[in-house]
């Protein structure tokens, strides 16, 4: 039984004390410094984006969710009170990408109006803390109106809840939409930003765009699939989850841990599984809900304790002795070695699972629902060990080969490698 059913049972106790009216969050500075404050006292922002398992969260040192629109509210709101953590509540804004024109303004005050009802439903939740008011309205814009119609929110936020903060999200951060947003939004209180690779900078990069206000890192994560090694097939490498697991505490240390006047905070990306590029890119737990060793440097840097078990590591994964970065091409119906090397801290047994998938072609941007492919079966023997083989398909294209490799205290470890299987 994993230690966080326990420590769940004593948050679910504290939990139930918790009042049931709004609790009043501010935005104060103090000496050059801002701070978040909720019920009077400094809150700091151990956050993780998504309402799946959320006693995991607090059970792991973390104190906030974050959602990207009120369409499962009730239910992540309701589980955030139950287990003493906060929500970031999001509006769903419409983005110019998806069509919306904000050059009408019968649809501009139409949304204004959707968004408002949305306010006056949660705003007397006890676990709201901030309202973030859209998600990446910059990514693939060209009107700038967007940000007009973000300030109308912001104020009406103002207007009918004196207790919560408002936040706008970006994908990154440019000089652009930093300056657009001081001069358009002024009743936005906290910049909440959205980055990968680019983590670590962020602190400099605030500074340097001239954003002097207070911030809250909502995405962070592992490499982004636009910012990795591309193979020529046009397939995006994907880190290792011991890869991945290394640059969240790199990353993480070299800005939020240093950052003490701006920063309020950040949200974990993706405290869940998502198909996106791959079932294993964003996600740190797996389809079936195993931890990846991600999940062992949040709870570390959130609480400053390693788990009592730890998730497998993997040092290596190779493909006919290539790895993921080595532009793995095959004959059709080639016999190949595939070799994973990975070791638990804990000496607990492995077990391994492979599985094949065909490249994925239903790409998105900006995190759009993406359909998963289905697997190919019968190409790797049964009960497959830490070595086996991997037939390649017999049609020409471009597949992926995943391994998982679990311990028996429901930790994972993964990794794939792009690979094409060339034309007769």
């Amino acid at each position: 039984m994993k230690a966080y059913v326990l420590l769940s049972f004593l948050a679910l106790t504290t939990a139930a004390q918790a009042q049931t009216g709004p609790v009043k969050v501010e935005v104060k500075q103090t000496a050059g410094r801002y701070e978040l404050r909720r019920g009077g006292q400094p809150y700091f922002i151990k956050g993780a984006g998504g309402g799946q398992f959320p006693e995991r969260v607090r059970a792991y040192g973390g104190n906030s969710l974050r959602t990207w629109d009120t369409r499962s509210a009730d239910q992540v709101l309701a589980e955030a009170n139950k287990n003493g953590l906060t929500v970031m509540l999001g509006l769903d804004v419409a983005r110019e990408r998806h069509g919306f024109d904000y050059n009408n303004p019968e649809a501009v005050a139409a949304q204004l109006q959707k968004v408002k009802a949305e306010v006056l439903k949660y705003k007397d939740n006890p676990a709201v803390l901030f309202w973030g008011i859209g998600n990446e309205l910059n990514l693939e814009y060209t009107n700038p109106k967007v940000w007009d119609a973000v300030q109308q929110i912001a104020q009406m936020i103002h207007e009918v809840d004196p207790n919560h903060p408002t936040s706008t999200v970006l994908a990154g951060l440019n000089q652009k939409e930093v300056d657009l947003i001081k001069a358009k939004c002024p009743a936005v209180d906290i910049l909440s930003i959205n980055t990968y690779a680019g983590l670590a900078e962020i602190p400099q990069q605030v500074r340097k765009t001239g954003w002097a206000g207070p911030y809250v890192v909502a995405e962070w994560g592992p490499t982004g699939h636009w910012e990795s090694p591309v193979t020529p097939w046009k397939a995006s490498v994907e880190e290792t989850s011991s890869q991945k697991a290394a640059v969240y505490q790199s990353r993480y240390e070299a800005s939020v841990a240093k950052d003490k006047t701006q920063c309020l905070g950040t949200y974990v990306f993706l405290w869940g599984q998502k198909q996106e590029r791959t079932p294993t890119w964003y996600g740190i737990f797996t389809e079936d809900g195993k931890e990846s060793e991600v999940v062992d440097v949040m709870q570390y840097l959130w609480s400053g304790q390693w788990p009592k078990n730890r998730a497998p590591h993997l040092a290596s994964f190779t493909l006919n002795g290539k790895k993921a970065t080595d532009n793995v091409q095959l004959l059709p119906g080639q016999s190949v070695p595939a070799v994973a090397t990975v070791a638990d801290p804990d000496k607990d047994p492995l077990t391994y699972r492979y599985e094949l998938l065909p490249e994925s072609t239903d790409l998105k941007t900006g995190g759009d629902r993406e359909t998963r492919p289905t697997a190919i079966p019968g190409l790797i023997p049964a009960g497959a060990k830490g070595q086996t083989t991997l037939k390649a398909p017999a049609k020409e294209g471009a597949y992926r080969l995943f391994v998982y490799a679990y311990d028996s205290q429901d930790n994972v470890a993964t990794a794939n490698i792009p690979f094409y299987v060339q034309g007769k």
